[in-house]
């Protein structure tokens, strides 16, 4: 079940991707001239802040979700937000100094192609920005959701499980093979502050997104079993959260295609 409403992710993801929006996107120098593009913006988290740094004019934003393209234009009028996947870009070679990808790799059906893709619509040295949370790594938001639901359904699956970028170097790997050079990888962590243990789990029972969709084939009964068994690693609160993105930086090359 992917995300397709914006007030669902906000409440689901955004309290996590609002305060990490701002470090992903210190990773990057861009030019005084240069344009920039957000690819998967959902709702515009990343592209608002985008927006700060180097105006409206100089910041395009691309979706393949309808309610997310909606919303960011709704967000941000002054944009240019399109609907479009990553795997073909609405944009011709060369046109922006830098092009990211917030929490998007993972979501991309073919990620090689779609960061190519970036690679294609950067001018030669610009850079390209991804980041994925640490799903392997069972640091990211839904860790111990799943880490949970995996010892009392052992059939359950992880967002680790088919998730590209969520390991240790699969970033800089998927970079490589689209052919970007000078790749880089690192780490950003957002912490958070939780008032209960009710207000972390709300979000999960929303009818979205991979936990959305297990939800959807469990019993009442076994969802508050899970509940329980989440609560008995987190108490009941108040407590802070952090969680951490694996992160990727390589250049477009001069000898592109």
């Amino acid at each position: 079940m992917a995300f397709g409403n914006a007030d669902s992710y906000a409440r689901f993801m955004g309290r996590f991707s609002e305060p990490l929006a701002p470090r992903f996107a210190d990773l990057v120098e861009v030019p005084a001239d240069g344009r920039v593009l957000d690819v998967g913006c959902g709702p515009g988290v990343l592209t608002a802040v985008l927006v700060e740094r180097f105006g409206a004019d100089r910041v395009d934003a691309v979706d393949p979700t309808p309610g997310f393209v909606a919303a960011a234009r709704a967000r941000l009028p002054q944009v240019d937000v399109r609907e479009g996947a990553a795997e073909a870009l609405p944009a011709g070679d060369g046109t922006y100094a830098a092009s990211y990808a917030q929490l998007v790799v993972h979501f991309m059906k073919d990620p090689v192609r779609g960061l190519t893709e970036m690679a294609r619509v950067t001018r030669p040295g610009g850079t390209v920005a991804a980041c994925v949370w640490d799903h392997g790594g069972e640091r990211g938001p839904l860790s111990l959701f799943w880490e949970s639901a995996k010892e009392l359904d052992p059939s359950a699956r992880r967002d680790a499980d088919d998730s590209a970028g969520s390991t240790a170097g699969d970033l800089e790997r998927l970079m490589g093979a689209a052919g970007l050079v000078d790749v880089r990888g690192g780490q950003l962590s957002v912490t958070i502050h939780l008032a209960s243990f009710e207000d972390w789990w709300a979000p999960f029972e929303e009818p979205a997104g991979s936990a959305g969709d297990y939800l959807a084939t469990r019993s009442p009964d076994q969802i508050t079993e899970l509940r329980e068994h989440c609560r008995s690693k987190l108490s009941d609160g108040p407590f802070d959260l952090t969680v951490w993105t694996w992160t990727a930086t390589g250049h477009s090359s001069s000898t592109r295609g």
